[in-house]
């Protein structure tokens, strides 16, 4: 009730947001005559001016409208475009760090040039991050001219280390291309457009590095992410891995494949909300007769359950051209969201391998965890984050609790009149797909064109061969084809054009409609089924109706569909029985719409908890991860280590000495240890129990035999030390990283009665850091200690 009235009398937290940048519009719009009037050189040394402004103490609100009335006049110079007011105001709320939801077609890429031209100012990096290498380059060409024209440098980075620079090929015309670069060099720029993965990619690799010189990133200030609800959301669920090979033999994976082919339903449970499958006792019985093993669950096979596990998932989750494709004899992910192939991409956790077996290609290696991140760790790492995308405002609240994002939405330059149809409820899926296929006859002989959205290869592949009996011509857009897509996906505004495009397939391209496609209606949106997502099912229809044109949208859905079928087909089914809906016939009134939409946002809700829970798991990652990295940096930066080197000897003798003292170990275990780490052997009284006398004994034996070192090396001693260092530093995270993730798996294992397991994590986590904090001061010093030096002639 009281927050109605406060809506009322004050409008609503968008509204005002909207009304507070007005004036910052206004006074752009005062200023703009003035930069219109002057010539380029002016131009350009009115942008260096506010340089000055800057470095004299002036903070960037007070630039701001005159960076954004400049950088406006320079599109329009340069790019024939020139900034609306809906994309000034865009740009305010990007450089105020917050997310503009911008409607397809309304120029996002455009409005990003304001707060990085304004960002700039400070010189330091500006990162804008796209969700694929095409978009990428497509974008840093395409704005580049702006930037250079304000003398500020672009670089681009792309996958497999592929790194550019924007430079003019003819300064006239303003014309951009790419020339390669170090990858460095590409960081070093003002400005780098780049994929998402690649920046984390990029993190992970400089904190494996062992010279400052192999560093490419320079810091975290600003970035804004394009498409910010695909990598911040969608992508969340899936870590960052940089992997080695690990031990396991690749013959297990093909002889627990074999078992598990042979198990009926009867033999495991599967749970297709919660993604799990289980073994019954009657499948663990086979298993066992299968594997010729007499307990499976007894310690000695903790391997052989965690494979067995991974293959039952393989074989009940896990759907060829649905979650992954086969080809090349290669098993290759497909991005749930995107539709697109992820051949850069495995499984974790012997997973990809249990596929491998399933599908009899060959397996490659099992991989071990080197470097790890979430999306979200890395993100928060900006001092200043925002992003774009043309759906936001549903799943707001998880910007705002995982990244402290406030969602604005910036009105439309021209009122959207698409029309949005209410859907078509079918009992069968067989029936939803004829009545789909007569839907794009009736529009392609009527000369409309149709986009046709599907939720996986494999549902495209069906539409294709029916469309193809019905001799309709058409084009398929997915995950087997993504080269061609931005290609494709631009021509699907033409008169008589039928498109199938998986999920979000093309996202990032503007479909353009010419006026005779006008006159008939527009773009028509049919979506082949809803999504588990509200906002992915807005994506698609936001493909019609850019920039004022004419556009519908409809979605055809079935009973049999994965979302009504897991989630509430149940009351639908008893409506449509009650209705004595024929075959062929489709249900179409709103109660059914609205039960579909709350099926969608259950699971909305289920899979933001899920993201939450995985960051509360990272978060104590995160944490450590820090303390390593920050330890890896100075010792990469320090020009000696030699002081934590003296501090590592004396920590480790006295925890020795204490242990000895304390009767926790006797004087020949003493001795033992102290060969282990020195290299050194000791002759020490077995009635003396002085502390300081023995700890400066063996102290002294010590520094003695370092010093013999140093003398042999000299300078050469500090780079070993620090290498030596690095080394036993990453080998104790990688083996930390490796139990951490086996701590996790068993926590949700063990009962804990009334205990959180996210505290009994952390607790055991903390006290496994510890453990490897020391044992890394033993390790290093061994490792020094035991080195031989041999001189070549």
């Amino acid at each position: 009730m009281i927050g109605s009235f406060l809506k009322k009398m004050f409008g609503t937290q968008n509204e005002r947001t909207l009304k507070s940048i007005e004036p910052f519009v206004l006074n752009i719009n005062e200023k703009e005559p003035t930069y219109k009037a002057m010539s380029n050189e002016h131009l350009k040394e009115a942008y260096k001016k506010l340089q000055i402004d800057y470095e004299s103490g002036k903070n960037l609100d007070d630039l701001l409208v005159d960076s954004f009335a400049i950088t406006r006049e320079v599109a329009n110079r340069t790019l024939s475009m020139r900034h609306f007011n809906v994309q000034l105001i865009g740009g305010v709320v990007l450089h105020q760090g917050k997310i503009a939801e911008m409607k397809t077609g309304e120029g996002k890429t455009l409005v990003s040039t304001l707060p990085i031209a304004l960002n700039a100012l400070t010189k330091k990096n500006m990162h804008l991050i796209t969700v694929n290498d095409y978009l990428a380059k497509r974008d840093a060409l395409w704005m580049g001219p702006i930037y250079k024209f304000l003398g500020l440098n672009v670089g681009v980075i792309q996958q497999e280390n592929k790194s550019y620079l924007v430079e003019f090929e003819d300064e006239k015309t303003f014309k951009t291309s790419l020339v390669p670069c170090e990858r460095r060099e590409a960081y070093l720029a003002d400005v780098t457009y780049g994929v998402n993965s690649e920046f984390g990619f990029d993190y992970l690799r400089d904190n494996m590095a062992y010279s400052k010189d192999e560093w490419v990133q320079r810091g975290f200030y600003y970035a804004i992410i394009d498409e910010v609800d695909s990598i911040l959301i969608d992508e969340a669920r899936t870590p960052l891995i940089i992997s080695g090979p690990s031990g396991t033999p690749t013959k297990v994976y093909y002889e627990v494949d074999k078992a598990i082919s042979q198990l009926t339903k009867d033999d495991y449970e599967v749970d297709e909300k919660l993604k799990t499958a289980v073994l019954t006792d009657k499948g663990v019985e086979k298993i066992q007769k299968l594997l010729r093993i007499e307990n499976l669950y007894d310690t000695k096979n903790i391997e052989t359950i965690h494979i067995v596990n991974q293959s039952l998932k393989a074989h009940t989750l896990f759907l060829k051209d649905r979650d992954y494709i086969v080809k090349d004899a290669k098993v290759i992910i497909i991005d749930e969201f995107t539709g697109r192939m992820m051949p850069d991409r495995r499984y974790s956790d012997g997973l990809h391998q249990s596929i491998e077996a399933k599908e009899k290609v060959k397996i490659q290696e099992e991989s071990q965890t080197l470097a790890t991140i979430t999306f979200q760790n890395y993100y928060r790492m900006y001092e200043k984050l925002c992003g774009m995308t043309g759906t936001a405002d549903t799943e707001s609240r998880e910007f705002k609790e995982i990244y402290n994002l406030d969602v604005v939405v910036i009105p439309t330059n021209k009122p959207m009149v698409r029309v949005n149809r209410q859907d078509l409820i079918f009992k069968t899926h067989k029936e939803k797909i004829n009545a789909i296929a007569n839907e794009i006859k009736a529009r392609y002989e009527k000369g409309q064109p149709v986009l046709i959205g599907t939720t996986s290869v494999e549902k495209s592949e069906e539409l294709h061969k029916t469309l193809t009996k019905m001799r309709i011509p058409h084009m398929v857009l997915n995950a087997k084809h993504h080269e061609k897509e931005a290609e494709i996906i631009a021509q699907a505004g033409k008169k008589k054009a039928s498109t199938i495009a998986t999920n979000m397939a093309g996202r990032g391209v503007d479909i353009k409609i010419d006026d005779e496609v006008a006159k008939l209606g527009g773009l028509f949106i049919l979506g082949t089924e809803r999504h588990e997502s509200r906002r992915v099912d807005n994506q698609l229809r936001g493909r019609s109706g850019r920039q004022g044109d004419p556009g519908e949208s409809r979605f055809f859905l079935s009973l049999e569909d994965d979302l009504l079928r897991i989630f509430g087909s149940e009351r639908i089914q008893v409506i449509m029985d009650k209705l004595g809906i024929q075959e062929g016939e489709a249900i179409e009134n709103k109660f059914v719409t609205r039960a579909v939409e709350n099926a969608q946002k259950k699971v909305e809700e289920y899979n933001f908890d899920i993201r939450k829970h995985l960051l509360d798991y990272d978060n104590v990652a995160n944490t450590q991860r820090s303390v390593i990295y920050r330890q890896r940096k100075e010792i990469l930066e320090s020009e000696s280590i030699k002081d934590t080197i003296l501090d590592f000897i004396d920590d480790v003798i006295s925890s020795m000495v204490d242990s000895y003292l304390e009767s926790l170990i006797d004087l020949k275990a003493l001795k033992l240890k102290f060969k282990q780490i020195f290299n050194l052997e000791i002759e020490l009284d077995e009635n003396e129990n002085d502390r300081e006398k023995i700890l400066e004994q063996l102290r002294n034996l010590v520094l003695t035999a370092y010093k013999e070192k140093e003398d042999i090396l000299q300078d050469q001693m500090r780079e070993l030390e620090k290498n030596v260092l690095l080394q036993v530093l990453d080998s104790a995270w990688r083996e930390h990283l490796k139990n951490m993730d086996a701590l996790r798996e068993s926590i949700g294992l063990r009962g804990y009665g009334q205990r959180d397991p996210l505290v009994e994590y952390k607790k055991a986590s903390f006290e496994m850091f510890e453990d490897m904090i020391n044992n890394l001061k033993e390790d290093s010093l061994s490792t020094l200690f035991h080195l031989k030096i041999v001189f070549d002639n």
